[in-house]
């Protein structure tokens, strides 16, 4: 009996010690129907993050966008450009552009591309969905030879 009883407590006081440290860090987080205001213990100055709502997030549909290919057994890497609608190759699979949308106020960065890529050997879709170009892992093409991810979106 006494054993278990030892090993929970040995098990919880690890958590214990890590929250007991953090309570009381001296910052004041105060939230309202505005934002979230952080007060510092050591300067005492505050800074307000207003929350924005999710209708104020506007995204542009762009021409095209810039991709880049892996082929991983011969570390060849190919740059893509592509059109909406448009079909080229990475080796042996095949990239289309569904679309590529970005937010009106960060082209460079946040694009995201809805890709469909094809290996016309098997004659299968081994991909299709949005692509992140600032998290290429987050949605990425799962295949042992090819790599293809978003640069960016791409309106000229």
């Amino acid at each position: 009996m006494i054993r278990p009883l030892a090993i929970l407590l040995l098990l919880a006081s690890p958590a214990w010690a890590q929250t007991s440290g953090d309570a009381d860090d001296g910052v004041t987080v105060t939230t309202d129907g505005q934002g979230t205001l952080i007060t510092s213990p050591i300067t005492g100055e505050s800074a307000l993050i207003e929350d924005l709502p999710a209708n104020d997030v506007r995204a542009l549909s762009a021409e095209g966008v810039m991709l880049k290919g892996l082929d991983k057994v011969s570390g060849e890497v190919t740059d893509l450009d592509l059109a909406k609608g448009e079909t080229k190759s990475v080796g042996r699979i095949e990239v289309t552009l569904g679309d590529c949308r970005y937010p009106e106020d960060n082209i460079a960065g946040e694009g995201y591309a809805w890709l469909t890529i094809r290996d016309p050997s098997r004659d299968a879709v081994i991909f299709e969905g949005w692509m992140v170009a600032s998290s290429p892992a987050l949605n990425a093409l799962d295949h042992p030879r090819y790599d293809v991810w978003v640069i960016r979106c791409t309106t000229a």
